[in-house]
């Protein structure tokens, strides 16, 4: 099938017609096409751009709604460091606009299996031991993960999934249990040393690449933030799940590597917390986030993940004794909820 035309009434609204003129006059000719390509969560949108010497991708980013200087900042730390992110060859930040390298159409969730995962896994991780080894978190002039987002973050779960998508009521009893989660959850998080955390580091913004594998998308959230943040993205991914005993062995063979070069990194038994209770918050986190994409922005799709997404939840929540009443709640109050909804 050819690539729509630039002229092709799907893609017809004022700002595509600017982003038109602006390709054509970085390109020195219009385009031949632009093909819209499945977005994240967020406001912006990107197009294959189709040319004579290849193709591109153009992001549209709102100015009121996405700022480009954090993605612009982010790529030159990352880049500084040979990880492979898209090269930005022209830039508009007044109107939103970027023209990038093309990483191709396989991404990491497209094309794993039990088969080549430790491949794949082996090269993800290699590019997190960069980002935890090889820059200077106090340099790099990047946001803090710090207590105030943490909790911001949680506080999604609890608007938009308990009270939102499920319309569950929450007593003084369940509030003062949700407050206790959330100081257990805190506390562990500011006690990892901190590091550049990508924020997104997950299956879907891993591209598959010939060359310095993977490619790296979806970076431009990026912070100094607990150690284990993005070890939990990768390897208790909401969008694939892997066998337990799987996940503790990258995760210590990990940990092991890391302890070479850091000896802030602690003990196996201590790690794992760490890594659980992040996971913890990421994924109540991705739940409210999954439910907000539903009821505020009308995309429904991200509802098949919160199943996979709960599963996370409910076995860390049960497996830590300090954890179980809130674990008892979600088997008392969550989980009934979700099957009348449909959804589990």
């Amino acid at each position: 099938m050819s690539p729509p035309r630039v002229g092709d009434s799907t893609l017809h609204d004022e700002r595509i017609e600017a982003l038109v003129r602006w390709l054509s006059h970085r390109l020195g000719r219009p385009p031949h096409g632009l093909h819209p390509i499945a977005g994240d969560a967020s406001f912006r949108r990107y197009f294959r751009v189709f040319g004579e010497e290849g193709t591109w991708i153009a992001m549209d980013a709102p100015p009121h709604r996405e700022a480009l200087a954090p993605f612009l900042h982010a790529a030159g730390i990352f880049a500084a460091v040979d990880i492979h992110v898209p090269r930005v060859h022209a830039a508009d930040e007044r109107h939103g606009f970027l023209l990038l390298d093309d990483l191709g159409e396989t991404s990491y969730l497209d094309c794993l299996t039990t088969g080549n995962a430790d491949a794949l896994y082996g090269d993800a991780l290699e590019v997190l031991f960069v980002l935890h080894h090889r820059i200077d978190p106090q340099g790099a002039r990047l946001p803090l993960y710090d207590e105030a987002l943490l909790s911001r973050e949680l506080d999604l779960f609890r608007e938009w999934f308990l009270c939102g998508l499920l319309k569950l009521g929450i007593d003084a009893e369940e509030e003062a249990l949700w407050e206790r989660l959330q100081a257990i959850l805190l506390a562990s998080a500011l006690s990892q040393p901190r590091v550049v955390v990508h924020r997104d580091f997950h299956s879907r913004n891993l591209m598959v690449t010939e060359r310095n594998n993977p490619g790296v998308l979806d970076f431009q959230d990026a912070v100094i933030g607990p150690l284990t943040y993005d070890l939990v993205s990768l390897l208790r991914d909401c969008y694939i799940a892997w066998p337990e005993e799987r996940v503790r062995n990258w995760l210590e063979d990990y940990r092991r590597r890391l302890r070479t070069h850091d000896q802030r990194v602690p003990d196996a038994e201590t790690f794992r917390r760490w890594f659980d209770l992040m996971g913890l918050q990421r994924h109540l986190k991705a739940l409210g986030i999954f439910a907000r994409l539903k009821l505020r922005d009308g995309k429904p799709r991200y509802l098949a993940d919160i199943p996979r997404t709960l599963a996370y939840v409910s076995s860390v929540s049960e497996r830590y004794r300090e954890l179980r009443q809130f674990h008892s709640f979600l088997e008392r109050r969550v989980v009934p909820a979700l099957e009348e909804a449909g959804i589990a």
